[in-house]
């Protein structure tokens, strides 16, 4: 069974025709797709409907949404349409530029929701201390993304960030034990998969220090992977302050990230409520081979005529989108001292041709 509360008080369950909720890791939000029939008489709206207004959804008695409704559509036959995100969206509805020195990921993130009012709730310590960091122009979502890029980068954990209750967590990405099986036969509707490796790379290397002295180099080879799919290096420049040692973590830790081989495996399935992205399960399909643990990457779940279905995306790994961090602040620094060094040894050389020619 499910139920539908509109701003607080109104029960909405006779007029929905369908729900649909869904999520991806790529977004900090999820997203609650109501279709009902807004309408009794067929002349007039049942509900005037908000935007602005806070919707809840509820299967068998769990709370599974609470968040905003952003957008609204009704046709001239009572046809509507509400479509809600929950309140981390507001991640991605405001923009800014900030600079942080000598901050962990936890609590670049603590200072952006205190500057911005968003409410939180537990926050992993992410550890690693980001040197320093100025994001420009930038909306709330990628500034957090980008510190916890720099921090995954230096450690190796993985972090995932939700909203529940109205506040923001931060959670640590671990190994966690498997509730949920998904099998031909039993669950699975329809499974397909695909192997590449486009992205992957069995080699890394990592370029960084000052411009002014000698580079610091770090090298890292995934050796099987090299002999089997050949050499296939990413190239990265650290932030300027990293010691060799760093460096060389920086070096081991994307390789660790890159020389895998890509996978992807959609499954659509009687519906599991508890599925939902950043999930662990087991998924078994004989004709893709499909077989064993899986992270779910995207999840769309959908109540119709009293049928619970889902569409789940697979994936071997559980990772956050990357956004890598550039110091432009510093790169441009780097440029403008290499172009006054340029200038000088110019400004020399032509006094030296006139001296020479006589030309005062």
């Amino acid at each position: 069974m499910i139920r539908v509360l509109y701003d607080g008080k109104t029960y909405i369950d006779a007029l929905v025709t369908s729900v649909e909720w869904s999520g991806d890791i790529a977004k900090p939000y999820r997203t609650l797709t109501v279709q009902l029939s807004n309408t009794l008489d067929g002349d007039e709206q049942a509900i005037n409907f908000e935007v602005g207004k806070e919707i809840r959804f509820y299967a068998d008695n769990a709370g599974l949404f609470r968040g905003i409704i952003f957008t609204y559509e009704v046709s001239q036959s009572g046809s509507a349409t509400i479509t809600a995100y929950d309140e981390n969206v507001y991640l991605t509805k405001n923009m800014d530029t900030r600079k942080f020195v000598g901050k962990t990921a936890s609590a670049i993130i603590r200072e952006i929701c205190s500057a911005f009012g968003v409410p939180v709730g537990t926050i992993a310590e992410t550890g690693y201390v980001i040197p320093r960091m100025v994001l420009r122009n930038k909306d709330l979502w990628d500034m957090m993304l980008t510190a916890l890029t720099e921090t995954s980068k230096q450690n190796g954990k993985k972090y995932r960030v939700y909203s529940s209750s109205g506040r923001l967590y931060l959670a640590e990405r671990k190994d966690a034990a498997v509730r949920w099986m998904l099998e031909d036969g039993v669950n699975i509707l329809t499974a397909s998969r695909s192997q590449s490796i486009e992205e992957t790379r069995t080699t890394v290397k990592v370029i960084g220090g000052d411009d002014e002295k000698a580079p610091l180099t770090a090298t890292a080879t995934d050796s099987a992977m090299k002999a089997k799919y050949g050499t296939m290096q990413h190239l990265e420049t650290a932030d300027s302050k990293l010691t060799q040692s760093q460096i060389q973590q920086l070096a081991k830790q994307r390789l660790a990230d890159l020389a895998k081989i890509g996978e992807e495996v959609t499954v659509e399935a009687l519906g599991l409520a508890d599925v939902v992205a950043g999930s662990a399960i087991y998924a078994f399909e004989s004709m893709t081979d499909v077989a064993g643990g899986y992270y779910v990457s995207t999840d769309r779940h959908t109540w119709e005529g009293g049928v619970h279905r889902m569409s789940v995306t697979l994936s071997r790994t559980y990772d956050l989108p990357k956004l890598p961090y550039e110091d432009d602040e510093a790169a441009k620094a780097a440029a403008k001292k290499k172009k006054k060094k340029k200038g000088g040894a110019e400004d020399w050389l032509l006094a030296e041709v006139k001296a020479v020619n006589g030309i005062k």
